[in-house]
């Protein structure tokens, strides 16, 4: 079991690259917020009270180097603003190991992966308010003929808005396609846009379901909107101005025809290396290329500048005399424009994030396979916060900093966790059950993986609270109100969690940037794992049996083809077992899974079990003409025909997740 749950790590944090944690999982828990030498926490500040820099510093740093030393996490970059100026700025670690290179808060770059796309949607509208651009239009409208949508196959075209919302209803793919190890098989936007097209697998607007490409294709359409490529754009309108001279969007590597430029040589030296905590020591990974895909996560930048773009944000778009964006814009980024069924409120492709206190922020998560960053701005208290670490462990820091902060100082802590309600009990069927993300493939060998990775399964306790779990752990979350209404808030958080109800059963609820959407027993692993062993061990026991079946009398024609085949599906089935435990033991990195995909011995465990369920299909006739003959004993005859059954249930089982299909 441990092996499957560091399985179900690895393709959560492949799943989780550009877009954050709250993407993919239960709602993290935030930091303990301590207070002075632990004794009594001190009375929460008011909405317009600083924070004292002091306190503030000492906070920041106990968080950051206690989370160092936990997670092994080689380098961390932190800015703080408020009140119009930084307040905090600090860089923590080892930006290199080989030579030694602290972190520069100022200088060191990190990927801070999906916070590229805000960037983005200010592109967007900034044309808006030029008049070059509509939200309300289909975004076909500003792309070439070769990357249009049309109308896909649910009758409306996808639209300007769908795009930042992220609601434009394709599938989400991620192997083998999001990242590059080599910069000479990075491809252009447009190339890669028209390459990578994922299926439309929902209305338009009707489902928030984290889409990269939908990001992608949305730079697309502000680059040909515009007139200019997506990189120029961005430094001429925002990088620029804002004088955030060591952000970029190109990377570090030669120039290459038909690509943007690469990176200023002057930025290179500074950008921070990429780590993998192996369990035993740190490892520097190579550059992670994500050029093709610029507009959705290929920006790098410094806590200094993130601090300058933080305070434009919180001043609507203005910073020291340079207007960014203007007034329609500024009210779009404060405004929620969330489609139903509303999920974590998405203001303009910025994401809301409740905060403790009642507060609300909004900002965005990035993350990259080793780079995990957050950013969040608090209008109600003028703060902001972001952060940036270069390791794959950073994931739990960066999303518990701006919390942690809020928390600290704005918030009067509650020393009772949320209550269960006994009541639950009776509405436990409403609610148990198998759940699946909306952000994942539906098909072939990478939606099999994202079924087994992200699923969620519902339990109720005897006390009266809801769990939520999976490989990946469980949250525990208490009714609010009436029990039969499907609202509930998370006991380590207060994340408020809102189930979709249907004649009284609920059949899916918003869960960050994806949804959880309820699926039948025959989409659990308990049936897959169940039938999976049944049909190993009835292909051991054919292999042994080889040496102790009697020849009494001669099998029959029918019989000796039945046999044969169980033979060779035996073999297959193993073999395929075999393959695919092989396959989750390499998978220990997740760029063995994000950069070979498909795996050659995930590929020759699909393709094994494709033959053998062929064969299971094809060896139904002989099966039951052996029945017929007299040369075998019933017993023989009935082991023959049960271990048939399994092989085909399997077979259909297998089909039905997707895994049958060794060339996708």
């Amino acid at each position: 079991m441990a092996g499957v749950r560091t399985f179900a790590r690895v393709v959560a944090a492949c799943a989780a690259v550009l877009a954050g944690a709250a993407a993919v999982a239960q709602p993290a828990t935030p930091a303990p917020a301590p207070g002075p030498a632990m004794g009594r926490a001190p009375p929460p500040l008011a909405a317009g009270q600083p924070i004292p820099p002091a306190e503030l510093a000492a906070y920041v740093d106990g968080m950051v180097e206690r989370a160092i030393l936990r997670d092994h996490i080689a380098g961390v970059t932190v800015s703080v603003v408020q009140d119009g100026q930084v307040v905090f700025k600090r860089g923590y670690g080892l930006a290199s190991l080989k030579p030694a290179q602290a972190v520069d808060p100022d200088r060191t770059l990190f990927r801070i992966g999906s916070i590229s796309k805000t960037f983005t949607w200010i592109s967007i509208m900034r044309q808006v308010e030029a008049g070059r651009m509509r939200l309300d239009v289909p975004v076909d409208t500003y792309l070439p003929p070769s990357l249009r949508t049309g109308n896909g196959a649910f009758g409306r075209p996808i639209r300007v808005s769908d795009l930042m919302n992220h609601a434009p209803g394709f599938e989400d793919h991620v192997f083998g396609m999001l990242f590059e190890h080599e910069p000479r098989d990075v491809r252009a936007l447009d190339t890669w846009l028209a390459e990578e097209r994922p299926r439309q697998v929902r209305p338009p607007g009707s489902l928030i379901s984290y889409s990269n490409y939908g990001a992608a294709l949305a730079g697309s359409a502000v680059s040909h909107a515009s007139g200019r490529p997506f990189e120029e754009l961005v430094e001429g309108t925002i990088l620029e101005p804002l004088a955030m001279s060591h952000t970029t969007f190109r990377e570090p590597r030669a120039p290459q025809v038909g690509l943007a430029l690469p990176m200023p040589a002057a930025l290179v030296p500074d950008v921070s290396r990429a780590f993998h905590w192996n369990g035993t020591t740190l490892e520097q990974r190579p550059y992670e290329y994500i050029g093709q895909i610029a507009p959705a996560g290929s920006a790098s930048s410094t806590a200094g500048d993130m601090a300058r773009y933080m305070l434009m944000l919180l001043n609507d778009g203005e910073l020291d005399g340079a207007r960014i964006y203007g007034p329609v814009a500024a009210e779009a980024f404060r405004t929620a424009d969330t489609p139903a069924p509303a999920g974590r409120a998405l203001r303009h492709g910025f994401f809301d994030q409740a905060l403790p206190g009642g507060y609300v922020g909004y900002g965005h998560d990035g993350g990259t396979m080793s780079f995990f960053s957050h950013m969040t701005v608090v209008p109600a208290l003028r703060l902001g916060v972001f952060i940036s670490t270069n390791t794959d462990t950073g994931a739990r820091l960066q999303a518990d900093l701006a919390p942690g902060i809020v928390g600290r100082f704005y918030a009067a802590r509650d020393p009772f966790p949320p209550a269960p309600d006994p009541r639950l009990a009776r509405y436990a069927d409403a609610y148990e059950g198998r759940y699946l993300q909306s952000r994942r493939a539906m098909s072939g060998l990478e939606g099999f993986v994202h079924r087994i990775a992200f699923g969620t399964d519902a339990t109720v306790t005897r006390e009266g609270y809801l769990l939520l779990g999976g490989l990946l752990g469980a949250n525990a979350y208490a009714p609010v109100g009436d029990p039969a209404k499907g609202a509930f808030v998370s006991v380590s958080d207060g994340a408020p969690l809102q189930f979709e109800m249907k004649d009284g059963r609920a059949v899916g609820a918003p869960l960050g940037a994806a949804s959880l959407e309820r699926v039948g027993p025959l989409d659990s692993p308990g049936p897959l794992a169940l039938l999976s062993g049944l049909t190993a061990l009835a292909s051991v026991l054919t292999l042994v049996g080889l040496g102790f079946r009697p020849r009494h009398a001669p099998a029959g024609r029918w019989q000796l083809w039945a046999g044969r085949a169980q033979i060779v599906q035996a073999l297959l089935w193993l073999g395929a077992l075999l393959a695919f435990a092989t396959f989750m033991q390499g998978a220990a990195d997740p760029g063995s899974i994000v950069f070979n995909w498909p795996s050659p011995t995930l590929m020759a465990s699909s393709a094994m079990a494709l033959a053998a369920s062929v064969l299971a299909v094809f060896s139904l006739a002989p099966v039951a003409m052996a029945w017929r003959e007299a040369g075998w004993s019933w017993r023989r005859k009935a082991a023959t025909t049960l271990t048939a059954l399994l092989s085909l249930a399997l077979a259909l089982l297998l089909l039905r997740w997707g895994f049958l299909a060794p060339w996708r």
